[in-house]
C-alpha cells in the first residue's frame, strides 16, 4: 500500500500507539503532522520518522484545550486520526475526569469540525477514530473509570452520526474498538491484542479503494481458558 502525497494528521503521537500509527502511515509514503500535548514528545516522533526516510512535521495540540485547537494551522488534510486520548483509571479526580471527557469528546468533536472544510477539498478523505471497546454499548470488560466509558461512548456516536451524513459526499468516517491491549507482546494465538495489530488494521482500513467503505472494525475479546 502506498499514501504517497497524502496529508495525514494524527493526535496523540508523542508516544505508544498514536508514535506508532504516526511511523506507519509516514512508512506508506504520507505527510505526516504528528500533534502531541508537548512539542518535545512531538518532535521525538518526527525526528524517528525523518530517521527512517519518512517526511513529517510536529504541532502542539491539546484536544482538552479548544483554544489549542484553534490555533493549529494547516491548509491541507487527506486524513484526519483521532488518536489522542487520555485513559482513566479506576480511581481518579475530578481534574482528571474532567481532562479525559474534554479530550476525548470535546477534543474530537472540535478538531473534527475543525478539519472538515479541507478533508472536503481532499480527493481521498479519511475520518479514523480509534474509539475504545469501551464505546460499544453494553461493553462491561475493561477496568476503566465509568467518566471513560462516557467519554468514549460520546466519541463513538459522534463518529457514527458523521458517518451516515458524510457518506454522500465521499469522506469515509472509519472507527475503531479495540478491547484494553498492550503496546508490545507475542502476536499470536491466545495472546493479548497488540498495539502493533490495532495499527495494522488502521492501515488496512484506510488502505481500500474508495468504493469500499468500512464503517467500523471490532474486535472479540478474548478469555483465558480454564
Amino acid at each position: 500500500m502506498t499514501l504517497t502525497g497524502l496529508h495525514v494528521l494524527v493526535t496523540g503521537a508523542g508516544r505508544d500507539t498514536g508514535r506508532k500509527l504516526a511511523l506507519a502511515f509516514a512508512a506508506a509514503g504520507a505527510e505526516v503532522l504528528a500533534t502531541a500535548r508537548t512539542k518535545a514528545a512531538a518532535d521525538e516522533t518526527v525526528d524517528l520518522i525523518l530517521a527512517a526516510g519518512g517526511t513529517a512535521t510536529s504541532a502542539v495540540l491539546d484536544l482538552a484545550d479548544p483554544a489549542s485547537i484553534d490555533a493549529l494551522r494547516i491548509d491541507r488534510l487527506d486524513i484526519l486520526v483521532n488518536s489522542g486520548a487520555r485513559y482513566l483509571g479506576a480511581v481518579a479526580n475530578p481534574a482528571d475526569i474532567a481532562d479525559t471527557i474534554a479530550g476525548v469528546a470535546t477534543g474530537t468533536v472540535l478538531l473534527t469540525e475543525r478539519m472538515l472544510p479541507l478533508l472536503r477539498a481532499s480527493e481521498r478523505p479519511d475520518i479514523v477514530n480509534l474509539v475504545s471497546a469501551t464505546g460499544e454499548p453494553g461493553q462491561h470488560r475493561s477496568a476503566a473509570h465509568a467518566a471513560y466509558y462516557a467519554a468514549k461512548h460520546a466519541q463513538a456516536g459522534y463518529a457514527e452520526i458523521l458517518s451516515e451524513r458524510l457518506r454522500p459526499e465521499g469522506i469515509r468516517v472509519i472507527s475503531l474498538f479495540p478491547p484494553d491491549f498492550v503496546q508490545d507482546g507475542p502476536r499470536e494465538t491466545g495472546a493479548t491484542l497488540t498495539a502493533q495489530s490495532v495499527v495494522d488494521c488502521v492501515m488496512f482500513a484506510v488502505g481500500q479503494s474508495r468504493d469500499c467503505f468500512i464503517r467500523a472494525l471490532y474486535f472479540e475479546q478474548l478469555t483465558p481458558r480454564p
